[in-house]
């Protein structure tokens, strides 16, 4: 495999994608730029806020990148680096970046609602609740993964006992961006300072921290202790105000990942032209439909539907559309930037997964011999190496893994603040109705709809699940993830067919992905329930996930009857 030349191929692949299958969405959906956005119809200053389209950009791609790039393809990789790329290629073009730009457009036609209202007022009010449901339980699912994944990037203990050191970094360097992030926010926003001069001020802090951070680490945790501190530390910030910690950090966590993406480029680029790639790049094409290397300790099965699941946020995510719906569709300046950050931002995820299929594809035969090594480490690693590569660099290695790991971190850490902040929104708008906020509500309704009370359910339902460890979570939180993304199609599906809207290119799309992922959860369970009855069960792991999967397996068939029955069988939606 020349990770060049599959690199090379894959983005001008993207590009041409987007011009041409993008525009050409934007012509069939009627897009249209003398139409004001609900960021203007709507303007309160706070949550309804028009974002030129840079800026917008940088707070919609921090939250919804996380870790799902990087981890899937990787994991993934034990079928062989062409079914993942021809996975991230046809699925990013004609299925994520289709359902980003759908739910996006689909929420700013209906004033910036969430996907929920969409569903209500496309296909009824009932099936809005189930979908409450689905989202919230896929939400839990996202936040017990990712806070896995971080726990696992600031654990400061190797498997023999010994110290982490460049754990201990990335945990210190990400405690201090998170102190920088408030005092960006604090001096932005109250202070009124200058964009531009903060901007710099902040990358330069950045840069501070990390040579801090690389220099003094005295912080050991352990997993467990670090999931904990993660869980407190979300609940905070999710019910804190928003300029305080979510739109700073976000602001400031795009310039790691351009940094990151820039590096990640670099390194496969230098690899290719000095020669590396000859010695070390020997992953094969195909290894066979079933996964018997299993990298992370347990195999993924089959390639159907394992593939389709385990690379998630690489090709096609539904955590993405709750994210469009949720607040870029209040902040869109103009009809015309949904493109480029909806169907734009999907794409540039899939040119992630590609290095990040780069970057285990270097070290393949290292990972292949251990089978311990977490996602992030495997990335962190190869890229790394990569660089180390090129003459005059090899020095820099230790480095760059240590950016490379933190810069992982904190887009787990972003997505995790921004799927509790929306699971807390969800839960809430199940009990209320419509028109309602939280200090309307009485009874027990008071007390459930209160935010840190909801966001304290979202968080202990999350990090105690997230306590089995994300390689047990993945599989399940793929297909809850997938089904949701099917889900958000059919309601895009039905509303531009109430509109009179040509909606064919998302019949197969939502079919394909309802097929894969009710296959994967109905394996899940399945397998989760044999363990249980075999008295397996080490803890309350498989029980929590036998049950989760049975909930999301039932709403999802329930909620597709009812959108197939809209779109295809003339049903009129119940409206509220």
């Amino acid at each position: 495999m020349n990770a060049v030349l599959v690199l090379s191929i894959g983005i001008v692949i993207l590009i041409v994608g987007y011009i041409f299958y993008g525009g050409w969405l934007a012509k069939q959906w009627g897009v249209d730029d003398s139409r004001p956005t609900p960021a203007h119809e709507l303007e309160d200053g706070m949550d309804y806020v028009p974002a030129k389209a840079p800026v917008l950009m940088g707070h919609h791609f921090s939250s919804i990148a996380g870790a799902g790039p990087i981890n899937g393809p990787i994991q993934a990789a034990v079928f062989g680096w062409m079914p993942v790329v021809l996975w991230v290629l046809i699925g990013g073009i004609f299925f994520g970046a289709v359902h980003d730009y759908g739910a996006l457009f689909a929420s700013i036609r209906h004033k910036g609602q969430s996907i929920g209202e969409v569903v209500a007022l496309n296909i009824g009010d009932r099936a809005k609740k189930l979908f409450l449901v689905f989202s919230y339980l896929t939400l839990v699912l996202v936040v017990a993964a990712f806070a896995s994944i971080v726990a696992s990037t600031f654990v400061g203990f190797n498997a023999d006992g010994s110290l982490n050191e460049t754990n201990a970094s990335v945990a210190m360097i990400s405690l201090l961006f998170i102190v920088m992030a408030i005092l960006f926010g604090f001096f932005v926003y109250r202070k009124g300072a200058s964009l531009a001069i903060a901007t710099i001020a902040g990358c330069i802090g950045i840069v501070i921290c990390l040579a801090l951070g690389l220099a003094w680490h005295p912080i050991y945790l352990s997993s467990t202790v670090w999931m904990w501190i993660i869980g407190a530390y979300i609940l905070v910030a999710s019910v804190a105000p928003v300029w305080i910690l979510l739109q700073p950090r976000d602001y400031l966590s795009s310039f790691l990942l351009y940094a990151m993406m820039i590096i990640a480029a670099v390194g496969v680029i230098g690899a290719g032209l000095t020669g590396a790639d000859a010695a070390h790049m020997d992953m094969p094409a195909f290894t066979g439909w079933y996964d018997n290397l299993a990298p992370t300790g347990s195999s993924l099965g089959y390639v159907f539907p394992a593939l389709f699941v385990t690379i998630a946020c690489g090709a096609i995510s539904g955590f993405h559309s709750l994210v469009g719906s949720g607040t870029t569709a209040k902040q869109l300046d103009h009809e015309r930037d949904a493109k480029p950050i909806a169907y734009g931002g999907m794409l540039i995820e899939c040119a992630l997964a590609l290095i990040s299929l780069a970057a285990v594809s270097f070290i393949w035969t290292e990972l292949c011999l251990r089978r311990d090594r977490h996602p992030h480490q495997v990335f962190a690693t190869g890229i790394s190496r990569m660089v180390a590569s090129i003459p005059g660099l090899a020095g820099a290695q230790g480095t760059i893994a240590s950016l490379l790991v933190l810069t992982v971190s904190v887009f787990c850490l972003t997505s995790l603040d921004t799927a509790t902040r929306l699971a807390r929104y969800m839960f809430q708008e199940f009990w209320l109705k419509p028109g309602e906020t939280y200090k309307d509500a009485t009874g027990f309704k008071a007390i459930l709809c209160n935010p840190v009370v909801a966001t304290a359910i979202t968080v202990v339902l999350g990090v105690g699940l997230g306590m089995t460890g994300y390689s047990k979570i993945w599989p399940l939180f793929g297909a809850a993830n997938q089904l949701l993304a099917a889900l958000a199609l059919l309601t895009v599906c039905a509303w531009l067919g109430n509109i009179g809207r040509n909606n064919k290119m998302f019949y197969f799309p939502m079919a394909f992905m309802l097929v894969v992922t009710l296959v994967s959860l109905f394996q899940t369970v399945t397998s989760k329930v044999s363990v249980i009855a075999a008295g397996a069960a080490s803890d309350w792991g498989p029980y929590a996930q036998a049950i989760l999967g049975t909930l999301l397996f039932v709403l999802a068939i329930v909620l597709a009857v009812e959108g197939c029955m809209t779109i295809f069988g003339g049903k009129k939606p119940a409206q509220k």
